[in-house]
């Protein structure tokens, strides 16, 4: 049977002067108990915790504060740092029960195989790698020299057990990147560790403290205040392009599918993007059925950015000359068969030159990088325009339309909160012509 515990007085440093030299005994729950050992130069504090019946594991905790305050523990300081060594050892035994202890570096490392094998799937590419992927190799799991790749070494947070995980050490990892990357670069890699460890979390919550996904979000939250007081602006004034630079760009992309033999696959991607507004993950991905010509639209799949519930597609209205310029991509092909493709090149034996031998998926938006090029030089445009500007510039379409927010956020699949924080100044001009539409005269002749 089980003693019962005498449990003595402990609360006060009175109190504990009145105590014999040794060892007391005070209850925290019924199997853990704060000790407190008196010597002659006064005492010190320990905690004890069941391990089996009638068998309990001893540890230290620091010295109490009888004579001297700094650095020593009062009876409450003693009674939470108990209480946290042995959540401590708990969390630790749970994390080693089936002899896996899951680390930052493994949690990123799932997380990266995962968004890889998603694009090597989407894209049929077995080499192709996410660039989420690339940051955090080069930014926390470091990687071992290969190929044409150096060595990377890797950050101290990588191998920190998830269990013994602190909003601190996530702090220091955040503030250690370099003070050369933009602001809003040191978001988006912050955003893909806080996503690693959040699915980590899903996966072994069971071994996990409950507090892990706040420590998680308070640890890499970065203020996008960071990025205005840096002078960096999403939707920048260059990117927002009129309707006639639009239509030279689309003319462009004409001729530079022309002269390079892409069989009007270019041209119909600038068209898309252009008249969508769409982000390229989401062009790439529209099939022969997305295009409802009977309803002059096409259904746009829904983003994989965020993780709340959202419509499959959205209904995108387009004009004539859109499906006149999608009518070949779609004669003759299934409705599951992708809409927008591009030619799949390869060399003939013994030959230099390249040659189109079928079509394959777009994959990566990086493929666009060299053709736009081209298109920016042949619509004479900054060097640092980019095709994300035909998507900043559908939405200020809409908003100098004078659509409502809520619509113009759906059909470009974003929210009315992103709306206005990126194009604030848009909204304010439209809102100045509706208002400056709505004066009549008053003074009368």
């Amino acid at each position: 049977m089980a003693r019962t515990l005498k449990e003595a007085t402990l609360t006060t440093r009175n109190a504990r002067a009145k105590l014999g030299e040794g060892l007391h005994w005070r209850g925290i729950d019924a199997d853990t108990h704060l000790g407190y050992r008196k010597g002659k130069r006064g005492g010190v504090w320990l905690v004890r915790w069941r391990v089996a019946e009638g068998h309990y594991h001893r540890d230290k905790l620091g010295a109490a504060d009888d004579a001297i305050t700094e650095g020593t523990l009062d009876f409450n300081a003693a009674v939470r740092a108990a209480r946290e060594r042995v959540e401590a050892v708990r969390r630790e035994e749970r994390a080693k029960a089936d002899g896996v202890v899951h680390s930052v570096r493994s949690a990123v490392l799932a997380y990266s195989e995962m968004r890889d094998a998603r694009l090597r799937e989407r894209t049929g590419s077995e080499a192709l790698r996410t660039a989420s992927s690339s940051a955090l190799e080069r930014y926390v799991t470091g990687r071992v020299a290969g190929g044409n790749m150096e060595a990377r070494e890797a950050a101290p947070i990588a191998d920190v057990p998830l269990h013994d995980l602190t909003e601190a050490q996530l702090s220091e990892w955040r503030d250690a990147l370099p003070p050369t990357l933009k602001a809003s670069t040191r978001r988006h890699i912050s955003a893909d560790l806080r996503a690693a460890l959040n699915m980590a979390y899903r996966l072994h919550r069971t071994k996990l403290p409950a507090s892990f996904p706040m420590t998680v979000t308070e640890g890499l939250h970065i203020s996008r205040k960071a990025s205005a007081e840096a002078g960096e602006a999403t939707a920048r004034e260059n990117q927002i392009l009129p309707d006639s630079k639009i239509g030279e760009i689309i003319t462009a992309a004409r001729d530079v599918d022309a002269a390079g033999s892409w069989g009007g696959d270019l041209y119909r991607m600038i068209i898309v993007l252009a008249a969508t507004g769409a982000r390229f993950s989401q062009v790439a991905r529209l099939t022969v059925r997305d295009v409802q010509a009977d309803r002059s639209r096409l259904m746009v799949p829904a983003s994989r950015k965020g993780q709340g519930s959202k419509p499959e597609a959205t209904p995108v209205p387009v004009g004539a000359d859109v499906l006149a310029a999608l009518a070949p991509a779609i004669r003759g092909r299934a409705g599951g068969d992708l809409l927008l493709t591009r030619p799949k090149m390869m060399r003939e034996p013994g030959q230099l030159k390249w040659v189109a031998v079928g079509q394959r998926p777009w994959g990566m938006a990086a493929r666009l990088v060299e053709p736009w090029a081209e298109i920016r030089k042949a619509a004479n445009l900054a060097d640092d325009v980019v095709p994300y500007a035909l998507r900043h510039s559908s939405i200020v379409r809409g908003i100098r339309a004078g659509l409502p927010l809520r619509l113009v956020a759906a059909l470009h699949d974003t929210s009315i909160a992103m709306i206005e924080r990126h194009y604030g100044r848009w909204i304010a001009d439209g809102l100045d012509d509706l208002a400056a539409a709505a004066v009549v005269p008053l003074v009368p002749a």
